[in-house]
């Protein structure tokens, strides 16, 4: 069998009726993308051959935006909507694919309603297992997708900052990361809190293997190109898959855009204790990688 996104995706297009109920998709499990009716106007509308490149470079691109979830079912609703309105104003075929851990609070229900109106919004079921990072690789694996993003389902990372990440990637970087800490971001946060996210980001700086240094590698609001994670092991369990990205990807260029942390509208934050151990555990395991110069196997899971 081989091995991380290449197995997965084969398992992917191998699906039986019999998989396919245990990580239900709303939409089917192929993907969902519905080409622009107005792309070939645009591109016929423009005037200058720069731009007229930039569009037929985006009209190549597709992106899937995964949005993981668990007991955000108050939040999930108006989240969709605000992306869906943001996605339509952008010149890239997409699609969303929320990754449902069980929540059992209504998510399943409002995001199928939500399907049935907008196909490119689809649902993927993940039982038994639990972890952000890996409810995120869990939907990666189930679309082709040459652009790959991950955003909360928290409603605290805006909508509107998407067109400006898929501007970036689709103008040549590798990575797009909303930035709290880039000049012009913003987090509401009391000053432990803070103080914690700065203590935590510090630790992990002398991983990175880009420069400058990324001013926010735990965000977890990104886009990255497909090919510059593909065939690679990433740890499931915990919430900071994009600093493993940074430290183990074949990232050479990044693009941070600041933006302002919003407040949780509506549930519970997720981060508990077992978070913090999950990210120490990270921690040692990428900085043995990178200091013993040893390579860090992680078996794949979410399917």
């Amino acid at each position: 069998m081989k091995s991380g996104f290449e197995s997965l995706r084969e398992e992917r297009f191998g699906m039986d009726a019999k998989r396919s109920k245990l990580n239900r998709t709303s939409a089917g499990t192929v993907t969902s993308y519905r080409p622009l009716q107005r792309r070939a106007k645009q591109v016929a509308s423009c005037q200058k051959a720069a731009s007229c490149q930039k569009a037929a470079s985006a009209s190549r691109e597709r992106l899937a935006l995964v949005i993981p979830a668990l007991r955000e079912a108050e939040n999930l609703y108006p989240l969709l909507r605000r992306v869906r309105d943001v996605l339509d104003s952008a010149s890239i075929a997409w699609e969303v694919i929320v990754v449902d851990d069980e929540s059992g609070d209504g998510t399943e229900e409002i995001v199928s309603a939500i399907s049935r109106e907008e196909p490119r919004v689809r649902l993927l079921v993940r039982r038994g297992e639990r972890g952000l990072s890996g409810a995120i690789l869990h939907g990666w694996r189930h679309t082709d997708a040459t652009i790959l993003g991950a955003m909360d389902a928290d409603g605290q990372h805006p909508a509107e900052l998407l067109p400006a990440l898929i501007e970036a990637v689709v103008s040549g970087r590798d990575l797009a990361i909303g930035s709290r800490y880039a000049k012009g971001g913003r987090c509401g946060w009391n000053p432990v809190r803070r103080l914690v996210s700065m203590a935590a980001i510090l630790a992990a700086r002398p991983l990175q293997s880009v420069w400058p240094s990324v001013r926010d590698p735990l965000s977890g609001f990104f886009l990255v190109r497909r090919p510059c994670v593909e065939k690679m092991f990433f740890q499931t369990a915990g919430f900071k898959l994009l600093l493993e990205i940074l430290v183990r990807g074949r990232i050479r260029s990044v693009e941070e855009i600041p933006f302002v942390f919003g407040r949780r509208r509506a549930g519970r934050s997720k981060v508990t204790a077992r978070v913090a151990w999950d990210y120490i555990t990270l921690l040692a395991r990428l900085y043995t990688a990178r200091f013993a110069g040893a390579r860090v196997a992680e078996p794949a899971s979410g399917d």
